[in-house]
């Protein structure tokens, strides 16, 4: 039986005392996984699910918010969506669709075509945020480095990797970021960001955090700080399909049920659950919208 190494499914953050520069560490295996779990995805389409994973994971922490964080790719290329819904408590899902072909050695913008990253932020409290990303660059990762320096006038450095270790899916991810009360040295971020792109895959997906952050920067005054847990979650359920049920016309409903012995079957595309409903269960859904 394969076993994880110790601090998967974490995410660390830590801090450069005399350099005013920040970091974030995340690796993502059973979490990874459990996303994976119910979807045949070709091995380029997992990678980039991975690699959003992490990216969600590392925004999440970096913007510091209560709610919602939705960060999806849309394209006119055979990848039709590449979508990661995440929160303040770090937990995760993701789907894909296709509307092509995908083989394994595909680029992003092989992949996706023309098309553009799009970051919702949705706050308990306070104003919905969009932020549209260009899709210019050659990775995921250089493309959230300029949006932060774009939008948030930061110098962000960050580090993504996805694939398998030990036989299982893994993705994991690095960012470094100026401390944004001005107080950090341009030159110290660099000098930083030389040092964590060495890092290499055997390090970022089987290390902990201590022996990676040790590895990277043994000669800096590191402060680690305790991990936050990631998990998949996807929080659909027997009312919220319902809801969605609900949306479409009595004829079409009628029609459906029809062609299915009675009964709808409504698969949740993230996690893969069945959800049925025949006449008297759409019978008392429509009672209980209508209360």
């Amino acid at each position: 039986m394969t076993t994880y190494t110790k601090d998967n499914d974490q995410l660390y953050r830590y801090l450069f005392k005399d350099r005013a520069v920040r970091g974030e560490w995340v690796r993502l295996n059973q979490t990874f996984n459990d996303t994976l779990n119910t979807h045949h995805y070709p091995q380029a389409v997992r990678n980039l699910l991975g690699e959003m994973m992490v990216a969600t994971s590392l925004l999440t922490a970096t913007l510091k918010f209560n709610g919602d964080i939705t960060v999806q790719i849309q394209g006119d290329g055979p990848l039709k969506l590449a979508l990661v819904n995440g929160n303040d408590q770090q937990q995760i899902r993701a789907l894909a669709r296709l509307q092509g072909d995908i083989d394994n050695g595909m680029t992003l913008h092989q992949m996706i075509g023309k098309g553009v990253l799009v970051i919702t932020i949705a706050p308990k409290e306070g104003e919905r945020y969009q932020g549209i990303v260009p899709l210019d660059k050659p990775t995921i990762s250089e493309c959230l480095e300029d949006y932060f320096v774009r939008s948030e006038q930061l110098q962000t450095q960050l580090i993504i990797r996805s694939g398998e270790y030990d036989g299982k899916p893994v993705a994991a991810g690095v960012l470094l970021q100026i401390v944004p009360d001005g107080s950090g040295s341009p030159d110290d971020f660099e000098h930083l960001a030389t040092l964590t792109a060495t890092i290499k895959d055997e390090e970022i997906f089987g290390l902990s955090a201590e022996e990676l952050l040790y590895r990277l920067y043994h000669e800096e005054t590191v402060e680690l700080f305790a991990p936050q847990s990631v998990t998949f979650h996807c929080g659909c359920s027997q009312e919220r399909s319902g809801a969605a049920l609900l949306l479409i016309s009595e004829e079409e409903i009628d029609h459906i049920l029809a062609e299915h012995q009675g009964t709808i079957d409504m698969q949740c595309e993230c996690c893969g659950t069945h959800y049925f409903f025949n006449k008297e269960t759409i019978e008392k859904l429509k009672a209980g919208s209508q209360a």
